[in-house]
């Protein structure tokens, strides 16, 4: 079961880094509505602008801590759980503007993976 939470830990944190850091301006079939890059997809949510950073700072700190965890494990079921909240915004966001099922799809499984993360490892 130890190498399975690795597994996820690192899924999670990796994917995560990449959402945000290498995939920001990228075009994906998943952003909200007909945005072709994060900041444009929290606009279409109604969100503003600011809240972009700040979820976008605290989804790369905590997948950062979220490998950090492998090597302590203190932090990772409040890091999982921190971040599944996230998620589930994200899923909330999704049914919002009425987004068709699959755009959520990433977040739903990175959702249940924290959730695994939390309560198994």
């Amino acid at each position: 079961m130890y190498y399975f939470i690795v597994a996820l830990q690192v899924i999670v944190g990796l994917s995560l880094l990449n959402v945000w850091l290498v995939q920001y301006n990228k075009p994906t079939k998943y952003r909200g509505g007909d945005a072709q890059n994060i900041l444009e997809e929290f606009k279409v949510y109604g969100l503003p602008e600011w809240m972009c950073y700040v979820v976008g700072t605290l989804k790369v700190m905590l997948a950062l801590l979220l490998i950090a965890g492998i090597w302590f494990p203190s932090l990772k079921q409040p890091v999982a759980l921190a971040l599944a909240a996230l998620l589930a915004g994200s899923i909330i966001m999704h049914f919002k503007i009425n987004d068709p099922l699959i755009k959520s799809f990433p977040a739903a499984l990175f959702l249940v993976m924290c959730l695994l993360i939390a309560f198994l490892g």
